[in-house]
């Protein structure tokens, strides 16, 4: 039996990959056995049991991005999560492991490279994180999402998507999608989302907008986030058109959302960017300001191909919202071009391609 240690987590970004490859893993090797390493603190504790996996857990491990006092305790509590990692590496007698970034990954990788381990990594960025670029040195194999990512003999892999996505009709399941979405019709739909957590400028741009929206006839799912839905957020239906806002915190099929959708507002985390690509949704992407940087820089592929629209999160407002929006909406020629430019951009099924590399690694052995 082929035993294989998934490590990640912290957000999606990094835990949708991760179970995305665990599908595609269980599908080419029937009966192999999968173990997946997080900590408490992130939300693999939720989702990667709920995907049907084993989930261990580790002492988590931040790393402080400037010279502060928490930088001097980092070594110590390494070698804990090092140590604990090793443990579950021996006993589930791992014949590879396959991280996808965060500092949950950092460990695991330690730990693997002193085992004999092999180890595949996978970075969903443009811009790497630094557990990805310590174990680039080392790693068999370094997948990345965006091709030109700056990491040590990166291979143009793609992002690892559920089969949900990857392998959605949008013309054969529009209808039912937004039947379920509770947007039946045929009027233009934009679908808004913040990601899982939402976001504050997007949310408040499209309440701005919300009414010149639906006077113009264009129905509007809006993701908010969980957190940032209250009582105040109601569905509204423009008396004139027919055309319905309906807030909701979150969306479980995302995959529903882009099927009903013929356009999207939303940030460029590296899943949402290679989603909509896959889907063929276009998007206008506002980057999130923080981090690193790699938010813009994911969208830049797409927007350098005719095929995606930034607007800097500073300058995202009600007007600017409607002035990107409605004339793509308005002209359907326009939409029908971007799709047609994101026809075959990106891998169709990166996470087959990442499991069966994972694989002959393991048997190779």
């Amino acid at each position: 039996m082929v035993s294989i240690v998934l490590a990640g987590g912290g957000t999606a970004g990094h835990t949708s990959p991760l179970i995305a490859t665990a599908e595609r893993l269980r599908e080419q090797e029937p009966g192999v056995a999968l173990v997946a390493i997080g900590t408490p603190k992130g939300i693999e504790s939720r989702v990667i049991p709920a995907a049907g996996l084993d989930l261990r857990m580790i002492p988590p491990v931040p790393l402080p991005r400037s010279l502060t006092p928490a930088l001097a305790r980092v070594p110590g509590k390494l070698w804990d999560a090092v140590r604990t990692s090793i443990g579950i590496l021996d006993e589930v007698k791992a014949d590879a492991v396959v991280g996808f970034g965060g500092y949950v990954s950092l460990p695991v990788y330690l730990a693997a490279r002193t085992r004999g381990v092999p180890v595949v990594l996978h970075e969903q960025n443009a811009v790497p994180g630094l557990a990805n670029k310590i174990a680039a040195t080392f790693a068999k194999v370094v997948a990345v999402t965006f091709p030109g990512t700056p990491l040590r003999g990166a291979r143009y892999v793609g992002m690892p998507l559920r089969a949900a996505i990857s392998d959605l009709d949008v013309a054969a399941d529009r209808a039912g999608a937004r039947a379920a979405l509770g947007l039946p019709g045929e009027r233009p739909l934009l679908l808004v989302s913040g990601g899982s957590q939402g976001a504050v400028a997007i949310n408040d741009a499209t309440l701005a907008a919300r009414d010149a929206l639906l006077a113009a006839g264009v129905d509007v799912l809006h993701v908010l986030g969980p957190k940032n839905m209250t009582d105040a957020h109601v569905e509204v239906r423009d008396a004139a058109t027919g055309a319905t806002y309906r807030p909701v915190g979150y969306v479980d099929a995302m995959e529903q959302a882009y099927a009903a959708a013929d356009l999207m507002v939303g940030r460029s985390g590296a899943g949402t960017v290679m989603e909509t690509a896959t889907v063929g949704l276009p998007v206008v992407f506002v980057p999130l300001p923080h981090g690193n940087g790699e938010q813009a820089r994911n969208a830049t592929f797409l927007v350098e191909g005719g095929a995606g629209i930034v607007v800097p999160n500073a300058e995202f407002d009600g007007p600017r919202l409607l002035a990107e929006v409605l004339p793509l909406l308005q002209e359907p020629g326009r939409l029908a071009a971007m799709r047609e430019r994101l026809a075959g951009l990106v891998p169709a099924d990166a996470a087959a391609d990442l499991a069966a590399v994972v694989l002959g690694l393991a048997r190779g052995k």
